[in-house]
């Protein structure tokens, strides 16, 4: 195995390969039993990336120029009907799952639970579906599969996810009141991988972090120094399900045990029977909850 650039370009382990088809597959397989409104006749198309699911119509579908690549990349927001522009209003960047899009999770519990506490929340594609938000990229491209290989990315993958993610952050802050004591961070599996690793690379940014079910495989040897740049910065909730077979507990306890030792400011909930697609409604009033008991201004 050969890794460079925060890029797997060849992946030789099998478990590691196997366990990534897994998420694609059992990840596909919880968001396609989320709540699925009814697509509005006058809304725009869904974007053709990650799970073929109707967007919800209480999410905006919006696209913008990706300078770096020349190209139109979608992205998803939505806004509470208690947010005004007369006050600052708390907001969430909202970070999918391998193989997924802007509105995998944007529906829902999520959906109900941003309307009652007045949140904007918005949600990047990534770059692409399996681009990882600036956390280490693991590919398949070139790879032999059903139909042949599977098309090659650009070498800087990593860098172009990431640099979408805080485009979409920028653009959001910039059309809102938004309110920089109450900005928040949330990602499930790749997307609870690029939360983590977001957190820490721009701690200053958030008044806490939520990661469920962290696919974050490949910042395990770097686990105490990405957790340490949060310390007396950023609270960290950890949502894992005891059943999930995807992200199998043991490695999200693995950061619950570093934030302990490091007395990071952080809560790790293990989630009984749950699994790797479950903890996205079972969890999620819990990552509200954390949301909402937290304030920069407050803090350390």
């Amino acid at each position: 195995m050969r890794i460079g650039n925060r890029r797997i370009t060849a992946i030789g382990f099998i478990g590691l390969a196997l366990c990534l088809v897994f998420i694609l597959i059992q990840t596909s397989a919880a968001l396609a039993q989320l709540p699925a409104e009814k697509p509005d006749a006058g809304a725009k198309a869904a974007p053709k990336f990650g799970f073929n699911q109707a967007p919800d119509p209480r999410v905006q579908q919006r696209t913008y120029r990706f300078a770096d690549t020349n190209e139109d990349l979608p992205y998803a927001v939505f806004v509470s009907s208690k947010v005004s522009k007369d006050k600052k209003n708390p907001f969430v960047l909202v970070l999918h799952p391998m193989g997924g899009n802007p509105n995998s999770l944007l529906r829902g519990k999520t959906l109900d639970l941003a309307e009652e506490g007045g949140y904007i929340l918005a949600a990047p594609m990534g770059y692409n579906a399996t681009g990882w938000f600036g956390s280490p990229v693991i590919s398949f491209a070139g790879r032999g599969g059903r139909g042949g290989t599977a098309p090659a990315e650009p070498p800087n993958l990593a860098e172009l996810s990431e640099k979408d993610v805080m485009n979409v952050f920028e653009m959001v802050r910039k059309e809102f009141n938004v309110d920089e004591q109450r900005t928040y961070l949330m990602g499930h599996s790749m997307g609870g991988a690029g939360a983590l690793f977001l957190g820490s690379k721009y701690a200053s940014k958030w008044a806490a972090v939520a990661s469920l079910a962290p696919a974050a495989f490949m910042m395990e040897p770097n686990r105490a120094n990405i957790l340490g740049a949060m310390k007396d910065k950023v609270p960290v909730i950890l949502i894992q399900g005891d059943a999930d077979t995807v992200v199998p507990p043991v490695n999200t306890q693995h950061w619950a045990e570093t934030m302990k030792e490091l007395k990071l400011d952080y809560k790790y909930i293990e989630v009984p029977k749950g699994d790797h697609g479950t903890v996205i409604t079972s969890g999620m009033p819990d990552v509200f909850a954390f949301f909402n008991e937290h304030i920069k201004s407050q803090q350390k």
